[in-house]
């Protein structure tokens, strides 16, 4: 058995018991067999052969970083959500990346950066998903997959090809203005600290009183716009494919940390509909001139993840996670990316990718989840549904519901139907008891029902099981009454 150092920590298995090498495998004799009992060296070899996770479809070659935002002017007359009220300071999660590559890639290849953000409020987790350009290529996000598979490779030779993207661009008129930034300087930052970062899509802003605004989000790089030329891009794609990782794990490392100022567009909800272009276009910006921007904080990143795969490979950021305050517009990328960024993680993460440790809210989470692989916190609600009699989260209306969406030709509501007057819940089950339903059937609809509120109903259940049934039909609600009872 090999010894260990004083004060050297004592190699254990995943299961945290100590192991007896780490350098020699169990064998019948020196130059004997392995044996299968080696469960220590069969748990190495599963393990590595199990250590990558299917990286993203798109953005899959970043770099990251934690930090906080902390509010230097007062916008609460526009939002009522937490992290932008004044004085206001939040922890958060940022990752940067290109759009296109691959995980090897190099950093400095021509493409689109995300800028993808998680704040960890009071009222939980808060996702900005941008990029470093205000407009997208395509305005609909059903061009969307589309869009990214001309920009990845071939499908017969596996390689980039720059006619699939122009094939798919001069086919697609819109890209026009994304394509001008593309293959402008910004095009190529000089490193993540760089650049600018936008939500590009416009939100909705709600305040405490209930006003709604559009509002767009620009992160304004403290350390000024710099970019490099596609000569310098393609020197040092040979020589250091982990130039902007490398430089922002440095600088923050070194005690230089980045910081960005954020500012808003503010439109009035009410311009949206007779504005001289559609507001919602992805394509499209609002000219300042119009509507200025207005400051609301400063984000500093400032510590390095302690385990680059833990907290950066595994971050999960979904445009769908919005505080109070904070809401959607009828941007349809905007509308697409709200299912398609946690489908995404189901898939490459897990069912439960919300538990690991960068996506982990910072308050309590009350939910009706459950199970699923990898799933380690439990709902702790007493009964694995709502609503139930016997404790556990409820939703809170009054405090947190507010003006859904948007008028277009009416609103959305969380309700299906609204009821006419002329309505109600146990009319058609009552006709069917009273006029479908013949006395054998009538007889035995009450025996079934009696007797399975028998087995294990407990009141004050039963009490409104039996009401229920009254409120069906009077006559067959008395009748199970009397069943169950003991009549």
């Amino acid at each position: 058995m090999t010894s260990t150092a004083h004060n050297v920590p004592r190699t254990t298995n995943n299961a945290g018991v100590p192991v007896e090498s780490d350098e020699h495998s169990l064998t019948v004799s020196p130059d004997g067999p392995i044996l299968l009992q080696d469960h220590y060296l069969i748990e190495k070899m599963a393990q590595f052969n199990r250590e990558r996770v299917p990286e993203r479809v798109v953005h899959a070659k970043g770099a990251g970083a934690y930090g906080f935002f902390q509010v230097t002017n007062d916008v609460s007359q526009f939002t009522r959500a937490d992290l932008f009220q004044p004085g206001k300071t939040t922890e958060m999660l940022a990752r940067f990346s290109t759009v296109a590559g691959e995980q090897g890639s190099p950093d400095t290849w021509r493409d689109p950066r995300g800028f993808a953000l998680k704040f960890y409020t009071q009222d939980g987790n808060y996702d900005l998903v941008g990029n470093n350009t205000p407009v997208f290529f395509v305005r609909d996000t059903i061009k969307f997959q589309d869009f990214i598979r001309s920009q990845k490779r071939r499908p017969d030779n596996g390689m980039r090809d720059n006619d699939m993207q122009w094939d798919f661009w001069t086919l697609s008129p819109e890209s026009a203005h994304q394509v001008t930034w593309l293959m402008g300087d910004r095009g190529i930052p000089k490193t993540y600290r760089h650049m600018n970062g936008y939500g590009s899509h416009t939100y909705m802003w709600v305040n405490a009183g209930g006003e709604k605004f559009w509002i767009k989000y620009h992160f304004k790089t403290d350390q000024g716009i710099d970019f490099l030329t596609q000569a310098d891009a393609d020197r040092i794609a040979g020589e250091d494919g982990d130039y902007h990782r490398r430089d922002l794990f440095e600088a923050i490392d070194g005690g230089n940390a980045p910081s960005w100022t954020l500012y808003v567009q503010v439109m009035p909800f009410a311009d949206a509909p007779d504005y001289r272009f559609n507001p919602f276009d992805l394509t499209k910006v609002w000219p300042h001139g119009d509507y200025p921007l207005i400051e609301v904080g400063r984000m500093t990143l400032n510590q390095n993840p302690e385990d680059y795969f833990i907290h950066i490979e595994q971050a999960a950021f979904e445009p769908s996670n919005m505080v109070p305050g904070v809401g959607p517009s009828p941007d349809k990328m905007l509308l697409g990316r709200l299912f398609s960024y946690a489908d995404t993680h189901r898939y490459r993460i897990g069912p439960n990718y919300a538990q690991l440790p960068p996506n982990r809210p910072h308050v309590p989470v009350h939910t009706y989840a459950k199970d699923g692989p990898m799933r380690y916190e439990p709902s702790r609600a007493a009964r694995p549904y709502a609503p139930n009699s016997y404790g556990g989260p409820a939703a809170d209306t009054l405090r947190y519901g507010e003006p859904a969406g948007w008028e277009t030709g009416g609103e959305m509501v969380r309700e299906a139907y609204t009821l006419r007057r002329d309505d109600d819940d146990f009319g058609q089950p009552g006709t069917m008891v009273r006029q479908v339903l013949d006395d054998a059937a009538r007889d035995r609809l009450v025996g079934n029902v009696s007797g399975h509120l028998l087995n294990g109903v407990s009141r004050p259940v039963l009490d409104r099981a039996l009401q229920y049934w009254r409120n069906i039909d009077k006559n067959v609600g008395d009748r199970i009454a009397h069943k169950v009872n003991g009549g």
